[in-house]
């Protein structure tokens, strides 16, 4: 049988494996569990095994949810002819935090990469060809990095929509708001003036 000091010192490690936190954060935070066990500790391990059970894909989108079908797939507003494609779906939920975007998503579980051996048939870009037709799709917006695998995603999923009629954009590239031009990289200073606008 493990001992209680041996278990805590088990979720100190298992939460430094998590995105964004190390051993010292970890610690700082089962420490405030422990000491908040009867409110928070109780309250998240109930509510994580709620999620564990039930969180699912969206079977139209791809998105994390706890039914078949996603809230956003499911809003009737939604539907504007426009369809957001990202790669996961932390993307997804950055787009949804901007609040910029009303239509509807498409989260193709990964990019195009050789090294790794990921190949188009691993990503759900054959669903997202046959929601063009089903949802009378009009404009596909093309939300990928700006990274090798994902111009390169990007480029694939713009020749593989070409015969579907539909309008295929991507993000525009450049300085960010509140940005000057010293503190910017040489790529995404040349990315801003290729996409320059007339004032």
């Amino acid at each position: 049988m493990v001992s209680s000091g041996d278990e805590i010192e088990t979720l100190i490690a298992t939460m430094a494996r998590l995105p964004g936190l190390g051993p010292r954060s970890a610690r700082r935070i089962v420490l405030h569990l422990i000491r908040k066990r009867a409110g928070q500790m109780a309250q998240l391990a109930g509510l994580m095994g709620h999620v564990a059970e039930n969180a699912r894909e969206c079977l139209v989108c791809g998105n994390v949810t706890g039914a078949d079908i996603c809230p956003i797939c499911e809003d009737p507003a939604r539907a504007t002819g426009e369809i957001c494609v990202v790669t996961d779906v932390a993307d997804l939920w950055a787009m949804e935090r901007g609040r910029a975007f009303r239509g509807r998503y498409h989260v193709l579980g990964g990019s195009l990469s050789a090294l790794d051996e990921i190949g188009p048939e691993d990503l759900r870009i054959p669903q997202l060809i046959d929601r063009i037709a089903e949802e009378n799709i009009t404009e596909v917006i093309l939300a990928l990095s700006a990274t090798v695998e994902g111009q390169t995603t990007a480029h694939y999923i713009a020749e593989a929509l070409a015969a579907t009629g539909a309008t295929v954009t991507g993000l525009a590239q450049g300085v960010p708001i509140g940005g000057e031009l010293d503190y910017l990289d040489d790529g995404t200073i040349a990315a801003a003036l290729r996409a320059r606008r007339r004032f």
